[in-house]
C-alpha cells in the first residue's frame, strides 16, 4: 500500500496473488479485493491467480469486486456494487456489473 492508502471496515483482501494500491487511494467498505480463481474449463479446476493493481487516487466505492489481473488506471473510480473484470483506463468514473467506463473525471489544478 502506498502513502495514505486506506481500506476501510470489513474490506477482504484475498491475497494469494499480490495486491498493489496507490498512494491517495481508499478501498471503501465490504469491497472484496480476489487476487485467485479457478479454472472451471478443466475438471479439476485448478487454481488460477492474477496480481491486482490498484493506482493512485484511486476510490473503489462501497461492496465492489475486484477480480484476478484487474488493473485499475490512478484517478478512477468505481462505483458501489460494481463487479470489475477488465481493466479501467486512468481518471475514469466506471460502473456496472460488469464495470464499464461511463466517463472521464475532470481534472482540477491543485488549490482551486
Amino acid at each position: 500500500m502506498g502513502d495514505y492508502a486506506c481500506l476501510s471496515e470489513k474490506v477482504d483482501c484475498y491475497c494469494v496473488d499480490r495486491i498493489y494500491i496507490g498512494s491517495h487511494t481508499t478501498v471503501s467498505q465490504y469491497s472484496f479485493l480476489c487476487t485467485a480463481s479457478h479454472n472451471y474449463t478443466q475438471t479439476e479446476m485448478p487454481l488460477v491467480t492474477a496480481p491486482i493493481n490498484i493506482g493512485e487516487r484511486v476510490w473503489i466505492t462501497a461492496d465492489v469486486f475486484v477480480g484476478p489481473g484487474v488493473k485499475i488506471g490512478d484517478g478512477a473510480v468505481v462505483t458501489a456494487r460494481s463487479s470489475v473484470f477488465k481493466d479501467i483506463p486512468p481518471w475514469t468514473v466506471a460502473r456496472g456489473n460488469p464495470a464499464v467506463p461511463e466517463k472521464k473525471r475532470a481534472l482540477y489544478a491543485e488549490g482551486s
